[in-house]
């Protein structure tokens, strides 16, 4: 699915599509970011985590790694894998222990295994004017969740 994001408005009113496509329950839900350096990323996770319901400030996770947020009881981790540098550095960050909650990950090609076990790829890529947005499903219920994006009675894609 292609979404147009010409303004930094759109990347919120597709965060607030995206947020309301996923369940209730998003434990175990795994959503890669990918694009180059600017192209949007943190920008897409700060708008889902506050269309999900977070208020106040949604810090950048590039030095802390992972960011976690409790809103209304659903767990959501924004996740930056910029500064790893192995795979096997996931297991040092704890990344077992983020199961319960949905996870948010900015650079996943630091850890090319997680495309394996994620839900969702969203891609970022400069466009004039602003970005372009690509969502894949990776698993059967993000197929499923992309399905009723674009079966939606405001979908803008282009395909």
């Amino acid at each position: 699915m292609r979404q147009d994001l010409p303004e930094p408005e759109s990347t919120d009113q597709f965060a607030r599509r995206v947020s309301g496509a996923l369940p209730a329950n998003t434990a175990g839900w795994t959503l890669l970011l990918e694009g180059d350096l600017g192209s949007g990323k943190s920008t897409f996770a700060r708008a889902l985590i506050r269309a999900l319901g977070h208020q106040g400030a949604v810090p950048s996770p590039t030095y802390t790694l992972i960011e976690p947020y409790d809103v209304s009881g659903r767990v959501i981790y924004h996740v930056d894998l910029y500064r790893v540098t192995e795979e096997s550095e996931l297991r040092y960050l704890g990344w077992t222990d983020l199961e319960d909650g949905l996870r948010l990950v900015e650079w996943p090609d630091r850890s090319p295994g997680l495309a394996s076990r994620a839900d969702l790829r969203l891609s970022l890529e400069y466009a004039d004017p602003g970005r372009t947005a690509t969502l894949e499903g990776l698993s059967d219920r993000g197929r499923a969740l992309v399905t009723a994006l674009e079966n939606s009675p405001d979908t803008q894609s282009e395909d």
